[in-house]
């Protein structure tokens, strides 16, 4: 297979310098605010986008080193398959939040509820639309015999490498 290589278009700015003790989602991130500073060579990609209340934030996890195909998840004490987990720690470490848009002032966008450590690599932006993800009968794993609170858990070293 061929290699496959992404050019970061920005860089994402918050208020957390280390994963260890940030909000695990962005449902645990409400109310943080930060920036994504989109390179300017793309900025006139972000036409029109300032009309969306949310978008989708994709990154490199810059910080996540290695991998392991069973991990016990932040929220569970049992080992599950890393692909049933939201884990940082995978073969293409590749993050996704969506996240509030406050507002946009040239190439740089005013975020909120934002989950992500400070001077991570942006891969790409997306409108969220939740018509285009409605889904029926959705399941959740192993997660439906949990009460997900993810609001108040925090992130801890277990996936460092």
């Amino acid at each position: 297979m061929n290699s496959i290589q992404y050019q970061p278009i920005g860089t994402i700015h918050s208020p957390f310098d280390k994963p260890q003790n940030m909000p695990i989602q962005p449902v645990g991130a409400l109310g943080i605010s930060g920036m994504v500073v989109v390179d300017p060579e793309f900025q006139e990609g972000l036409q029109d986008l300032e009309d969306f209340s949310h978008i989708i934030l994709l990154y490199h996890l810059h910080l996540s080193k290695g991998y392991a195909m069973k991990v016990k998840p932040f929220l569970d004490d049992n080992l599950r398959g890393l692909f049933a987990t939201r884990a940082p720690r995978r073969p293409n470490p590749i993050g996704i939040s969506v996240v509030r848009l406050e507002r946009i002032e040239g190439n740089i966008l005013h975020v909120v509820n934002l989950d992500i450590v400070d001077g991570t690599p942006l891969l790409d932006i997306k409108p969220y639309v939740p018509d285009f993800t409605e889904s029926e009968d959705v399941k959740i794993g192993w997660l439906s015999k949990k009460k997900i609170n993810a609001k108040r858990f925090r992130a801890d070293d277990r996936f460092r490498s």
